[in-house]
């Protein structure tokens, strides 16, 4: 019978009295927007939400998803920061807010990207949209695919500005807050997003963010707003502070002052109460013998998430490894073979799998034959 080892690995940290984060029901906080949503960024834990899956109209938030899918193609080396987008007819056409680009200028992906992260341009989205997929239709056709592909169940795209208010162009705030979370996993999209001023054209065009808090608003790393008469004020807000960072998601405000003042309180609620636990303890995992392998031990990683969100001051995690004294060939990189607990006080708050980082396959009768000849002549 194999038996198992148990390794109790305590170490403290600044965590909370009661371990798991619990999200607030409507009415603990006034939230004056018909529509809200705020969502830890690295576990995607939903903290508050209201009418989080009414589908509305969401003007220039629509964007989110225009820049997700620019900073992909960047990272995927499909375009880069410093090619040469030329605005067409079409695309110089948009008004609402723009920079007002004519026919045939040429600016570069960095600036276009900059101006519809600071000013929320249409005319460059377009021109982007354009330059990404050879036409706008084309490329709202990216932005529904992959819409889908992040399990957006209340959005549909018609154009890649929001500047018009159709009805068939909606969003929810909790699939807003999703999408924003995808963008921010893009680090360097806050290198545009957090911009509070700045000019193109050799300085001769101002730009001054739209979204206010990133002036205001201690950590803010973003992110979007967004206005028409019909859609009212939108936003998905962003800030970061000691290393958590949350997704604010405001839909239909009745103002400016009031749809940043919901964010703030969501925002502020979210710092004030919780914090990341790691589940992931800074020992490394030890090697696991193999018997009958072609390797005589494997490594192991953890899989499932990295933190998980508790309440602040919680006291003290402790981290249980579970694993066999060894393990018998073959083995399958991803083969689940022991697990992690954590807990705090008496509550366990994950349970984390503990995986096979690599194959091992069995040894065939001549390679054991050979081990046991090298192991009885001591080579």
């Amino acid at each position: 019978m194999k038996r198992t080892l148990c390794f109790i690995m305590i170490f403290s940290f600044l965590l909370i009295t009661s371990a798991r984060a619990e999200p607030l029901r409507d009415g603990d906080i006034e939230i004056k927007a018909p529509s809200a949503l705020l969502m830890e960024k690295s576990t995607g834990e939903v903290l508050y939400e209201k009418n989080a899956d009414e589908r509305r109209l969401p003007a220039s938030v629509t964007k989110v998803m225009t820049m997700l899918l620019i900073v992909e193609d960047l990272e995927a080396g499909r375009i880069k920061p410093e090619d040469t987008v030329t605005a067409s007819a079409r695309a110089a056409s948009f008004g609402g807010s723009c920079v007002y680009l004519e026919a045939g200028e040429k600016m570069s992906v960095h600036e276009m990207l900059k101006c519809i992260a600071v000013v929320s341009a249409n005319d460059c989205a377009v021109a982007m949209a354009e330059f990404l997929s050879g036409s706008e239709k084309l490329f709202v056709d990216r932005m529904n695919r992959r819409a889908d592909e992040l399990g957006l169940e209340n959005t549909h795209f018609t154009n890649c500005t929001g500047l018009f208010d159709d009805a068939e162009h909606y969003t929810s705030a909790r699939d807003l807050a999703i999408m924003s979370r995808e963008l921010i996993k893009h680090d360097f999209i806050k290198d545009y997003t957090t911009i509070w001023m700045d000019s193109i054209r050799n300085g001769e065009f101002g730009l001054s963010n739209t979204n206010k808090l990133v002036k205001w608003y201690e950590g803010c790393t973003g992110l979007k707003t967004g206005f028409t008469s019909a859609a009212m004020y939108c936003l998905a807000a962003t800030a970061e502070r000691d290393g958590v960072e949350y997704i604010a998601a405001i839909m239909g405000g009745e103002s400016i002052d009031s749809r940043n003042a919901d964010a703030m309180s969501l925002l502020d609620y979210a710092f004030a109460t919780f914090s990341l636990c790691s589940l992931r303890p800074p020992e490394p995992l030890p090697r696991l013998p193999v018997d009958t392998g072609a390797a005589a031990s494997l490594s192991l990683c953890y899989g499932g998430q990295e933190y998980a969100l508790v309440s602040k001051n919680s006291g003290e995690a402790q981290y249980s490894l579970s694993l066999p004294e060894r393990v018998s060939a073959p083995v399958k990189a991803g083969d689940e073979l022991g697990s992690l607990k954590v807990s705090i006080g008496e509550e366990l708050i994950a349970q984390v799998p503990v995986l096979a980082a690599e194959d091992v396959p069995r040894l065939g009768f001549w390679g054991i034959l050979g081990r046991l000849a090298g192991s009885l002549l001591g080579i």
